[in-house]
Protein backbone atom coordinates (compact mmCIF):
# COMPACT_ATOMS: atom_id res chain seq x y z
CA UNK A 1 0.00 0.00 0.00
CA UNK A 2 2.97 2.70 0.58
CA UNK A 3 4.42 1.76 -2.33
CA UNK A 4 0.86 2.43 -3.75
CA UNK A 5 1.09 6.03 -2.51
CA UNK A 6 4.53 6.50 -3.28
CA UNK A 7 4.07 6.54 -6.70
CA UNK A 8 1.53 9.36 -6.69
CA UNK A 9 4.58 11.83 -5.73
CA UNK A 10 7.63 10.19 -7.60
CA UNK A 11 6.41 9.52 -11.09
CA UNK A 12 9.93 9.21 -12.52
CA UNK A 13 10.20 6.13 -10.67
CA UNK A 14 7.13 4.28 -12.44
CA UNK A 15 8.01 1.47 -14.87
CA UNK A 16 7.63 2.18 -18.43
CA UNK A 17 3.76 1.95 -19.19
CA UNK A 18 4.04 2.23 -23.38
CA UNK A 19 2.43 -1.07 -23.47
CA UNK A 20 -0.89 0.30 -21.60
CA UNK A 21 -1.02 2.87 -23.55
CA UNK A 22 -0.40 0.59 -26.78
CA UNK A 23 -2.86 -1.77 -25.49
CA UNK A 24 -5.81 1.36 -25.11
CA UNK A 25 -4.97 2.08 -28.46
CA UNK A 26 -5.50 -1.47 -30.02
CA UNK A 27 -8.87 -1.34 -27.48
CA UNK A 28 -10.60 2.19 -27.56
CA UNK A 29 -14.34 2.52 -28.01
CA UNK A 30 -15.28 2.61 -31.59
CA UNK A 31 -17.85 3.82 -32.81
CA UNK A 32 -18.61 2.13 -36.48
CA UNK A 33 -20.71 4.89 -39.18
CA UNK A 34 -22.42 3.07 -42.02
CA UNK A 35 -23.90 4.96 -44.50
CA UNK A 36 -23.57 5.81 -48.46
CA UNK A 37 -21.18 9.16 -49.51
CA UNK A 38 -22.51 11.98 -48.62
CA UNK A 39 -25.11 10.85 -45.99
CA UNK A 40 -23.19 13.04 -43.03
CA UNK A 41 -20.69 10.84 -41.62
CA UNK A 42 -18.16 12.99 -41.55
CA UNK A 43 -20.33 15.70 -40.15
CA UNK A 44 -21.67 13.80 -36.98
CA UNK A 45 -17.59 13.03 -36.25
CA UNK A 46 -17.07 17.27 -36.08
CA UNK A 47 -20.31 17.68 -34.59
CA UNK A 48 -18.77 15.06 -31.46
CA UNK A 49 -14.95 16.39 -31.85
CA UNK A 50 -15.99 19.91 -32.32
CA UNK A 51 -13.49 19.59 -35.02
CA UNK A 52 -13.49 20.77 -38.83
CA UNK A 53 -14.10 19.26 -42.24
CA UNK A 54 -10.35 20.01 -42.74
CA UNK A 55 -9.19 18.34 -39.40
CA UNK A 56 -11.11 15.38 -40.05
CA UNK A 57 -10.81 14.67 -43.33
CA UNK A 58 -7.34 15.00 -42.86
CA UNK A 59 -7.20 12.74 -39.85
CA UNK A 60 -8.37 9.47 -41.26
CA UNK A 61 -6.01 6.20 -41.77
CA UNK A 62 -7.28 3.02 -44.44
CA UNK A 63 -7.97 0.21 -41.92
CA UNK A 64 -8.90 -2.27 -44.62
CA UNK A 65 -9.47 -1.24 -48.73
CA UNK A 66 -12.59 0.52 -48.68
CA UNK A 67 -12.71 1.48 -44.82
CA UNK A 68 -11.04 3.71 -42.81
CA UNK A 69 -9.94 4.89 -39.35
CA UNK A 70 -10.00 8.31 -36.98
CA UNK A 71 -8.71 8.28 -34.01
CA UNK A 72 -9.89 11.26 -31.35
CA UNK A 73 -7.74 13.13 -30.03
CA UNK A 74 -5.06 11.79 -32.66
CA UNK A 75 -2.22 11.83 -30.10
CA UNK A 76 -3.74 11.08 -27.04
CA UNK A 77 -6.85 8.97 -28.45
CA UNK A 78 -9.60 8.36 -25.84
CA UNK A 79 -12.57 6.94 -29.08
CA UNK A 80 -12.47 5.64 -32.31
CA UNK A 81 -14.74 5.97 -35.10
CA UNK A 82 -14.63 3.67 -38.06
CA UNK A 83 -15.88 4.43 -41.64
CA UNK A 84 -16.93 2.53 -44.41
CA UNK A 85 -16.17 4.40 -47.25
CA UNK A 86 -17.84 2.48 -50.50
CA UNK A 87 -21.44 1.72 -49.96
CA UNK A 88 -23.60 1.90 -53.02
CA UNK A 89 -20.59 1.73 -55.21
CA UNK A 90 -20.92 -0.93 -58.13
CA UNK A 91 -17.67 -2.87 -57.05
CA UNK A 92 -17.20 -2.63 -53.50
CA UNK A 93 -17.59 -5.88 -51.40
CA UNK A 94 -18.28 -5.49 -47.81
CA UNK A 95 -16.93 -8.65 -46.92
CA UNK A 96 -13.93 -7.34 -45.57
CA UNK A 97 -14.95 -4.64 -44.06
CA UNK A 98 -18.01 -6.22 -42.17
CA UNK A 99 -15.42 -9.43 -41.03
CA UNK A 100 -13.03 -6.73 -39.37
CA UNK A 101 -15.06 -4.32 -38.21
CA UNK A 102 -17.48 -6.29 -36.73
CA UNK A 103 -14.48 -7.83 -33.85
CA UNK A 104 -13.43 -4.48 -32.80
CA UNK A 105 -16.72 -1.75 -32.91
CA UNK A 106 -18.68 -1.55 -29.66
CA UNK A 107 -21.87 0.11 -31.73
CA UNK A 108 -22.88 0.95 -34.90
CA UNK A 109 -24.64 4.12 -36.44
CA UNK A 110 -26.24 4.05 -39.38
CA UNK A 111 -26.51 7.62 -40.89
CA UNK A 112 -29.19 7.95 -43.68
CA UNK A 113 -30.10 11.27 -45.75
CA UNK A 114 -33.78 11.91 -45.37
CA UNK A 115 -34.25 12.51 -49.12
CA UNK A 116 -32.25 9.23 -50.12
CA UNK A 117 -34.51 6.61 -50.57
CA UNK A 118 -32.35 4.10 -52.08
CA UNK A 119 -30.83 2.64 -49.43
CA UNK A 120 -30.32 -0.86 -50.47
CA UNK A 121 -26.51 -1.11 -50.50
CA UNK A 122 -26.77 -0.07 -46.57
CA UNK A 123 -29.57 -2.58 -46.06
CA UNK A 124 -27.44 -5.49 -47.53
CA UNK A 125 -24.53 -4.64 -45.20
CA UNK A 126 -26.91 -4.45 -41.89
CA UNK A 127 -28.42 -8.29 -42.99
CA UNK A 128 -24.83 -9.06 -42.67
CA UNK A 129 -23.95 -7.36 -39.29
CA UNK A 130 -27.01 -8.73 -38.08
CA UNK A 131 -25.77 -12.32 -38.91
CA UNK A 132 -22.47 -11.72 -37.42
CA UNK A 133 -24.32 -10.98 -34.06
CA UNK A 134 -21.31 -9.41 -32.78
CA UNK A 135 -22.86 -5.98 -32.84
CA UNK A 136 -25.99 -5.19 -30.61
CA UNK A 137 -25.76 -1.25 -30.30
CA UNK A 138 -27.37 0.35 -32.90
CA UNK A 139 -28.79 4.02 -34.06
CA UNK A 140 -30.23 5.10 -36.98
CA UNK A 141 -29.00 9.28 -37.61
CA UNK A 142 -31.49 11.14 -40.24
CA UNK A 143 -29.75 13.78 -41.87
CA UNK A 144 -30.29 16.68 -43.51
CA UNK A 145 -34.10 16.67 -42.18
CA UNK A 146 -34.51 20.80 -42.39
CA UNK A 147 -34.62 20.58 -46.48
CA UNK A 148 -37.84 18.56 -46.16
CA UNK A 149 -41.50 19.69 -45.46
CA UNK A 150 -42.66 18.70 -42.16
CA UNK A 151 -44.65 16.69 -43.37
CA UNK A 152 -42.90 15.14 -45.99
CA UNK A 153 -39.99 14.55 -44.16
CA UNK A 154 -41.83 12.79 -41.29
CA UNK A 155 -42.67 10.41 -44.41
CA UNK A 156 -39.11 9.87 -45.66
CA UNK A 157 -37.95 9.16 -41.78
CA UNK A 158 -40.61 6.99 -41.85
CA UNK A 159 -39.73 5.27 -45.13
CA UNK A 160 -35.76 4.96 -43.89
CA UNK A 161 -36.00 3.86 -40.59
CA UNK A 162 -38.89 1.31 -41.61
CA UNK A 163 -36.29 -0.84 -43.68
CA UNK A 164 -34.00 -0.75 -40.73
CA UNK A 165 -36.23 -2.44 -38.58
CA UNK A 166 -37.54 -5.46 -41.14
CA UNK A 167 -33.75 -6.29 -40.68
CA UNK A 168 -33.15 -6.10 -37.23
CA UNK A 169 -36.30 -7.14 -35.62
CA UNK A 170 -36.26 -5.24 -32.85
CA UNK A 171 -37.23 -1.47 -31.61
CA UNK A 172 -34.16 0.75 -33.04
CA UNK A 173 -33.59 4.07 -31.44
CA UNK A 174 -33.12 7.10 -34.10
CA UNK A 175 -32.44 10.85 -34.17
CA UNK A 176 -33.82 13.42 -36.88
CA UNK A 177 -30.61 15.91 -37.26
CA UNK A 178 -29.58 18.37 -39.97
CA UNK A 179 -25.88 19.84 -39.80
CA UNK A 180 -26.74 22.98 -41.60
CA UNK A 181 -29.20 24.67 -39.90
CA UNK A 182 -29.96 28.55 -41.44
CA UNK A 183 -28.80 30.18 -38.21
CA UNK A 184 -25.33 27.99 -38.12
CA UNK A 185 -25.67 25.46 -35.48
CA UNK A 186 -26.82 21.66 -35.43
CA UNK A 187 -30.63 20.90 -35.32
CA UNK A 188 -31.39 18.52 -32.64
CA UNK A 189 -27.72 18.60 -31.19
CA UNK A 190 -28.43 17.97 -27.73
CA UNK A 191 -30.93 14.88 -28.55
CA UNK A 192 -28.14 13.73 -30.71
CA UNK A 193 -25.31 13.49 -27.86
CA UNK A 194 -27.64 11.67 -25.35
CA UNK A 195 -28.54 9.26 -28.33
CA UNK A 196 -25.19 8.74 -28.96
CA UNK A 197 -24.03 8.60 -25.16
CA UNK A 198 -26.52 5.56 -24.74
CA UNK A 199 -25.17 3.28 -26.99
CA UNK A 200 -21.26 4.57 -26.36
CA UNK A 201 -20.77 6.25 -23.13
CA UNK A 202 -17.94 8.37 -23.02
CA UNK A 203 -19.21 10.53 -25.58
CA UNK A 204 -21.43 12.17 -23.01
CA UNK A 205 -18.32 13.08 -20.76
CA UNK A 206 -16.01 13.73 -23.93
CA UNK A 207 -18.02 16.65 -25.48
CA UNK A 208 -17.70 20.09 -24.61
CA UNK A 209 -20.54 21.72 -22.32
CA UNK A 210 -22.16 24.02 -23.87
CA UNK A 211 -22.26 26.17 -20.98
CA UNK A 212 -20.12 26.52 -17.91
CA UNK A 213 -20.84 27.60 -14.20
CA UNK A 214 -17.72 28.82 -13.50
CA UNK A 215 -13.95 29.60 -14.93
CA UNK A 216 -12.83 26.44 -13.30
CA UNK A 217 -14.93 23.53 -15.42
CA UNK A 218 -14.14 25.71 -18.29
CA UNK A 219 -10.26 25.16 -17.73
CA UNK A 220 -11.55 21.35 -17.22
CA UNK A 221 -12.92 21.04 -20.41
CA UNK A 222 -9.24 22.18 -21.91
CA UNK A 223 -7.73 19.58 -20.50
CA UNK A 224 -10.28 16.39 -20.25
CA UNK A 225 -9.57 14.49 -23.14
CA UNK A 226 -5.87 14.22 -21.33
CA UNK A 227 -8.02 13.23 -18.04
CA UNK A 228 -9.90 10.71 -20.36
CA UNK A 229 -6.72 9.12 -22.15
CA UNK A 230 -5.18 8.74 -18.57
CA UNK A 231 -8.73 6.59 -17.87
CA UNK A 232 -8.66 4.66 -20.66
CA UNK A 233 -4.91 3.69 -20.11
CA UNK A 234 -5.42 2.92 -16.27
CA UNK A 235 -8.80 1.13 -17.66
CA UNK A 236 -7.29 -1.53 -19.97
CA UNK A 237 -4.36 -2.21 -17.72
CA UNK A 238 -6.33 -3.43 -15.44
CA UNK A 239 -8.04 -6.02 -17.17
CA UNK A 240 -5.17 -8.19 -16.48
CA UNK A 241 -4.50 -10.34 -13.21
CA UNK A 242 -1.59 -8.64 -11.40
CA UNK A 243 -0.80 -5.70 -14.22
CA UNK A 244 -3.02 -2.90 -12.89
CA UNK A 245 -1.26 -2.93 -8.92
CA UNK A 246 1.48 -1.42 -10.38
CA UNK A 247 0.41 -0.26 -14.00
CA UNK A 248 -3.10 2.02 -12.32
CA UNK A 249 -0.94 4.29 -9.72
CA UNK A 250 1.64 4.70 -12.19
CA UNK A 251 -0.43 6.27 -14.76
CA UNK A 252 -2.23 7.88 -12.10
CA UNK A 253 0.63 9.72 -11.01
CA UNK A 254 2.03 10.35 -14.34
CA UNK A 255 -1.29 12.00 -14.61
CA UNK A 256 -1.73 14.18 -11.74
CA UNK A 257 2.04 15.27 -12.57
CA UNK A 258 0.72 16.52 -15.91
CA UNK A 259 -2.11 18.06 -14.76
CA UNK A 260 0.11 20.14 -12.12
CA UNK A 261 2.88 21.05 -14.78
CA UNK A 262 -0.12 22.65 -16.40
CA UNK A 263 -1.23 24.44 -14.13
CA UNK A 264 2.30 25.70 -13.17
CA UNK A 265 1.61 23.68 -9.69
CA UNK A 266 5.19 22.29 -8.38
CA UNK A 267 4.72 18.77 -8.58
CA UNK A 268 6.01 17.49 -4.45
CA UNK A 269 5.56 15.26 -1.58
CA UNK A 270 3.86 18.54 0.05
CA UNK A 271 1.22 18.92 -2.61
CA UNK A 272 0.23 15.56 -3.07
CA UNK A 273 -0.68 15.14 0.54
CA UNK A 274 -2.70 18.36 0.87
CA UNK A 275 -4.26 17.09 -2.56
CA UNK A 276 -4.99 13.79 -1.21
CA UNK A 277 -6.02 15.43 2.38
CA UNK A 278 -8.92 17.19 1.25
CA UNK A 279 -10.47 13.91 -0.21
CA UNK A 280 -10.64 13.12 3.69
CA UNK A 281 -7.96 11.42 6.10
CA UNK A 282 -8.94 8.15 5.13
CA UNK A 283 -8.73 8.33 1.45
CA UNK A 284 -5.21 6.87 0.63
CA UNK A 285 -6.15 4.18 2.88
CA UNK A 286 -9.71 3.04 1.39
CA UNK A 287 -7.63 3.38 -1.79
CA UNK A 288 -4.58 1.27 -1.83
CA UNK A 289 -6.86 -1.44 0.08
CA UNK A 290 -9.58 -1.40 -2.54
CA UNK A 291 -6.74 -1.60 -5.01
CA UNK A 292 -5.08 -4.14 -3.64
CA UNK A 293 -8.14 -6.37 -3.29
CA UNK A 294 -9.83 -5.93 -6.65
CA UNK A 295 -6.42 -7.36 -8.63
CA UNK A 296 -6.81 -10.51 -5.65
CA UNK A 297 -9.97 -11.17 -7.12
CA UNK A 298 -8.96 -10.88 -10.60
CA UNK A 299 -7.06 -14.11 -9.83
CA UNK A 300 -10.32 -16.05 -8.97
CA UNK A 301 -10.85 -18.79 -11.73
CA UNK A 302 -13.46 -18.18 -14.64
CA UNK A 303 -14.98 -15.18 -11.91
CA UNK A 304 -12.17 -13.46 -11.91
CA UNK A 305 -11.23 -13.05 -15.73
CA UNK A 306 -14.67 -11.99 -16.50
CA UNK A 307 -16.76 -10.06 -13.93
CA UNK A 308 -13.66 -9.05 -11.43
CA UNK A 309 -11.70 -7.82 -14.28
CA UNK A 310 -14.54 -5.66 -15.97
CA UNK A 311 -15.30 -4.53 -12.57
CA UNK A 312 -11.59 -3.83 -11.53
CA UNK A 313 -11.02 -1.95 -15.22
CA UNK A 314 -14.27 0.12 -14.45
CA UNK A 315 -13.17 1.03 -11.08
CA UNK A 316 -9.80 2.46 -11.91
CA UNK A 317 -11.39 4.45 -15.17
CA UNK A 318 -13.51 5.70 -12.13
CA UNK A 319 -11.17 6.44 -10.07
CA UNK A 320 -8.63 7.78 -12.18
CA UNK A 321 -11.43 10.71 -13.66
CA UNK A 322 -12.50 11.17 -10.24
CA UNK A 323 -8.41 12.09 -8.81
CA UNK A 324 -8.07 13.94 -12.36
CA UNK A 325 -11.26 15.84 -12.05
CA UNK A 326 -10.29 16.82 -8.57
CA UNK A 327 -6.46 17.31 -9.68
CA UNK A 328 -7.59 20.28 -12.06
CA UNK A 329 -10.16 21.67 -9.30
CA UNK A 330 -7.41 21.75 -6.52
CA UNK A 331 -4.80 23.23 -8.91
CA UNK A 332 -6.91 25.99 -10.60
CA UNK A 333 -7.80 27.21 -7.00
CA UNK A 334 -4.26 26.61 -5.84
CA UNK A 335 -2.52 28.80 -8.66
CA UNK A 336 -4.63 31.85 -7.83
CA UNK A 337 -4.18 31.38 -4.10
CA UNK A 338 -7.43 30.56 -3.30
CA UNK A 339 -9.21 28.75 -0.38
CA UNK A 340 -10.02 24.76 -1.16
CA UNK A 341 -13.40 23.17 0.07
CA UNK A 342 -12.71 19.74 1.32
CA UNK A 343 -16.35 19.10 0.99
CA UNK A 344 -16.48 20.70 -2.63
CA UNK A 345 -13.94 18.13 -3.50
CA UNK A 346 -15.12 15.21 -2.06
CA UNK A 347 -18.68 16.15 -3.47
CA UNK A 348 -17.17 16.63 -6.95
CA UNK A 349 -14.91 13.27 -6.31
CA UNK A 350 -17.97 11.25 -6.05
CA UNK A 351 -19.56 12.29 -8.59
CA UNK A 352 -17.05 12.66 -11.05
CA UNK A 353 -16.14 8.85 -10.16
CA UNK A 354 -19.42 7.87 -10.93
CA UNK A 355 -19.58 9.87 -14.21
CA UNK A 356 -16.25 7.89 -14.96
CA UNK A 357 -17.30 4.73 -14.32
CA UNK A 358 -20.59 4.89 -16.16
CA UNK A 359 -18.82 6.13 -19.26
CA UNK A 360 -16.27 3.19 -19.06
CA UNK A 361 -18.94 0.49 -20.15
CA UNK A 362 -18.64 0.69 -23.96
CA UNK A 363 -18.37 -3.63 -23.86
CA UNK A 364 -21.58 -4.64 -26.17
CA UNK A 365 -23.89 -6.90 -23.75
Amino acid sequence: MFETIKEFFNPNGNPDLTKAHEFQRKNLPTLWLLGKTGAGKSSLIQAITNLSSVEVGNGFEPCTMTASKYDFPQERPIMRFMDTRGLGEADYNPKEDLDKLGDTCHALVIVMKVDEPEQSAVVNALKKIKKQKKIKKLLVVHTAVLTASEKERERQVAFNQQKIKDVWDENVESVIVDFEADDGSIYNYDLLIDKLASILPIINVMVEDKEHSAKESKNFDKLKNEVLWYCGSASTSDLFPGVGLVSVPAIQAKMLHSLANQYEVEWSMEVFSELIGTLGSSFALQYGIKHGARQLVKFVPVYGQTVGAVTAAALSFGSTYGLGRVACYYFYHKSRGEEISEQEMQDLYRDAMKKGKKASSYESD
